[in-house]
């Protein structure tokens, strides 16, 4: 789908109900709704973060959205596919400028150019002990992106067609922290594996993008 065209109905995307937990689950690991119940007197303390699902125009028009690979370290989601975000800091007056700062601190898109269009469901990722709190923006500009080599392995473009078409669905077996081997369910975008929280995360984004643009 063209940028100009997707720019026009995006805003839309906030007049549905976040239908939360229900559609997020369908791209869970299979032991997250056992652990999100054992968690639940942990969530209201946990660490914070927030996250920006960011379209913007491609080389041809069409609508892109970017994720990041995390660099290879020490943590529990190191070495995975995520969207640009991070911790809040002294300076972020709320997690929406978090969201934006991190996005420019890790791609390099400048927030004056980042529109925020809604907020996503918030999502607790027991591992890790954080409630993540995902938006959505677009820019206008095609970026050009600038990844920081510290927190960020590459940058990785996935074209809206893909990331609503169904054949991108499917399972992968994947190494948890703690060293596990499980299969889960995941997107598989021609060789880039997003599974996890950002899984979660992302398909309840499709599930809202397949109601505005069935309209």
């Amino acid at each position: 789908m063209r940028f100009d065209a997707f720019s026009k109905i995006i805003s839309k995307i906030s007049l549905y109900e976040l239908p939360g937990l229900e559609v997020q689950l369908q791209m869970a690991p299979p032991y997250i709704e056992l652990l999100l119940k054992q968690s639940a007197e942990l969530i209201d303390k946990a660490k914070l973060a927030a996250v920006l699902a960011l379209f913007y125009p491609g080389l041809n028009g069409k609508t892109y959205l970017v994720f990041i690979l995390r660099q290879s370290r020490i943590g529990v989601h190191s070495g995975q596919i995520g969207f640009p975000g991070g911790k809040p800091e002294k300076g972020d007056a709320n997690l929406q400028q978090t969201a934006v700062r991190e996005t420019h601190e890790e791609i390099g898109v400048n927030p004056e150019f980042i529109e925020l269009i809604t907020p996503m469901s918030k999502l607790y990722i027991p591992p890790s002990n954080f409630n993540v709190f995902p938006y959505v923006g677009i820019t206008q500009i095609q970026p050009v992106f600038k990844a920081q080599l510290s927190e960020v392995a590459s940058i990785i473009e996935i074209s809206l067609d893909d990331l609503i078409h169904p054949k991108y669905r499917t399972s992968v077996k994947v190494k948890t922290a703690d060293g596990l081997s499980i299969t889960v369910p995941a997107f598989n975008f021609s060789g880039h594996i997003v599974w996890g929280a950002t899984a979660m995360i992302l398909t309840e984004i499709i599930y809202l993008l397949n109601l505005i643009l069935k309209k």
